[in-house]
This record gives structure tokens, C-alpha cells and sequence, in this order.
């Protein structure tokens, strides 16, 4: 079982009375958030550089990761330099069933992965 000491401090997140669907749906609306989404649906805790490569700035990284906490979708904790992540799932799933599902579908993959080139005959 992990404990503080082992996880480390909780950045805010809202609670789960606080989700709102509208604020949800808002923060995946980016391609590259929907992508961290997915990398983290497998419910661990992740460090930062365990996330998906995006071309982004370190700057842009941290404004996805705090959209993605302050909507709820992630739970961040601090430990010293460096911070771990992972997807709310339970409480999600709690509060919209079906929605971390939808999102990380194959169909949703296929929107936002890139996939391999189309062979020209």
C-alpha cells in the first residue's frame, strides 16, 4: 500500500462532488491531453518523463498536466523535484460511468495516435 511518504504531497484536484462535465470535455478537447489521458489509463502512477513524447515545450507540458488536474481527470503528487501522476479513474468512473472508457477506445486511439502510412499501390 502506498503511503505519503511513498507518494509524495497532493497538488488541488477537485473532489468528486466537484467534477463537472462540461469542464471534463473541455480539457480533453486538446489532442495532446486526450493523449496524456490515455497513456495514463492504466490506473498507475506514472512520473512525468514516463509520459507520452509530445512536441511541446516543458512550459506547454506542465499547462496540459495542471488543465488535466484542476478538471479533475488526474491526481498529481509532489516528491521533492520531481512529481508523480495518474488518471482518478475510480472516481471518474464513479461520478461518469463510461467516460474514461469512451476516451481511450480504439476508435478514440485512432483519432489522436498517429498510425502508420497508408501503402500507395
Amino acid at each position: 500500500m502506498e503511503t505519503k511518504e511513498t507518494v509524495g504531497t497532493p497538488l488541488p484536484m477537485p473532489t468528486v462532488d466537484e467534477l463537472r462535465l462540461p469542464e471534463l470535455v473541455k480539457a480533453v478537447s486538446d489532442p495532446n491531453r486526450l493523449k496524456i489521458v490515455m497513456s495514463l489509463s492504466d490506473g498507475a502512477f506514472h512520473h512525468i518523463v514516463d509520459l507520452p513524447e509530445l512536441d511541446v515545450q516543458k512550459s506547454t507540458m506542465s499547462h496540459h498536466l495542471r488543465t488535466l488536474r484542476e478538471a479533475g481527470f488526474t491526481e498529481t503528487y509532489v516528491m521533492g523535484r520531481s512529481c508523480r501522476i495518474r488518471l482518478r479513474r475510480a472516481v471518474l468512473d464513479e461520478r461518469f460511468p463510461g467516460l474514461v472508457e469512451a476516451l481511450t477506445s480504439p476508435s478514440a486511439q485512432a483519432d489522436v495516435l498517429p498510425s502508420a502510412p497508408e501503402l500507395v499501390e
